[in-house]
């Protein structure tokens, strides 16, 4: 997902210490796509009530959710609207993709290749509308505010920000900078160990700060350049130029100054309205401003009768969740009160 530029920024870890008190935007797609992909059974198979309905998500929500509040986080989750037309592409390709990797999945089964069954379930992972709609209620339950963009989820989290009304932005994509997000942090809702691409190797993953200002300085670019170099590589909104990795744009960019310049070098003037029209929708993307970041006590009854009578989640650690949300709530609401005094 996303453009393919994180080579070119330099990140800091940080822990989850670090962010105590502060307000992160979470891209809500993003997240929940993560949950549906990692949290699974040893089959590969998304976790699932005894109806068969998916609850990967619920599962990563709830206890993700009341750990970033033990931390201290005040999270707000971001969700998608209308796609823009410019996306259409690419979520055709994306969806072929599953297809594929279902078919190859169900080969898998026959076969009884384990390896093969969780790569491609994960693959094949879909979010359909009730997954998002059950994901948007379990969050109100927990007394998380949500916002609904008018389009991209990542590009209203950038839009808060720059208003201040958030302190981080956290995406695993990095679409984010496209958007003029300064301050992202990753790895918040993954943990653990992470297998690299095609390889027996794993390496750990920790939570970490990217300041997009800090790395556009080092660069020597602006954030208008750095735009033209994610064109180049290639966005979710436009095909990027062909064997033209993130070092390479950076380059071109340095020596001709704008992805024009770049395309008519390459006889690529013909794709110069599209590029266009790609960098107008990252400069001004739909945003909104109709939204209220409140956070309420969690209604426990309400996540009991959900989760547990309809979800076959266990009670007690629903209850442990709705005690660690409503703590945290109590501790920040009390700190806020001694500073008045």
């Amino acid at each position: 997902m996303g453009a393919d530029i994180g080579d070119l920024l330099e990140r800091d870890d940080i822990s989850m210490k670090d962010l105590d008190g502060k307000i992160v935007a979470f891209d809500a797609f993003n997240v929940i796509y993560q949950f549906v992909t990692t949290v699974r059974g040893r089959d590969g198979q998304a976790l699932s009530d005894s109806n068969g309905n998916i609850t990967s998500h619920l599962t990563g929500l709830l206890y993700r959710t009341a750990s970033f509040a033990e931390a201290g986080i005040k999270p707000v989750f971001v969700f998608d609207g209308e796609p823009p037309e410019l996306k259409a592409e690419t979520i055709e390709k994306r969806r072929e993709l599953r297809d594929k990797a279902h078919e190859k999945w169900k080969l898998a089964v026959e076969k009884g290749d384990a390896a093969e069954i969780y790569k491609y379930a994960q693959a094949s992972a879909r979010i359909d509308p009730q997954v998002i709609d059950e994901s948007k209620m379990l969050l109100s339950m927990m007394g998380i505010p949500i916002v609904e963009s008018p389009s991209e989820g990542e590009a209203q989290a950038a839009f808060m920000l720059g208003k201040k009304d958030v302190d981080f932005v956290s995406s695993q994509d990095y679409d984010a900078f496209i958007f003029g997000a300064n301050s992202v942090v990753r790895n918040l809702t993954v943990s653990g160990k992470r297998k690299l691409p095609g390889k027996s190797i794993y390496v750990d993953v920790v939570p970490e700060k990217v300041d997009l200002s800090k790395n556009l300085q080092r660069l020597g670019i602006t954030h208008e350049q750095f735009i033209d170099i994610a064109l180049c590589v290639g966005t979710d909104f436009n095909k990027g130029l062909e064997r033209v990795g993130a070092k390479t744009a950076l380059k071109l960019i340095k020596e001709k100054g704008t992805v024009d310049e770049i395309l008519r070098s390459k006889d690529k003037e013909d794709l110069i309205p599209a590029y266009h029209s790609a960098k107008a929708f990252f400069e001004h993307p739909p945003v909104t401003t109709d939204y209220v970041l409140k956070w309420e006590k969690p209604d426990a009854d309400k996540m009991v009768e959900f989760l547990c009578r309809k979800r076959d989640f266990s009670e007690d650690r629903v209850l442990n969740a709705a005690q660690k949300l409503n703590a945290a709530r109590s501790a920040k609401k009390k700190t806020t009160l001694d500073q008045w005094f």
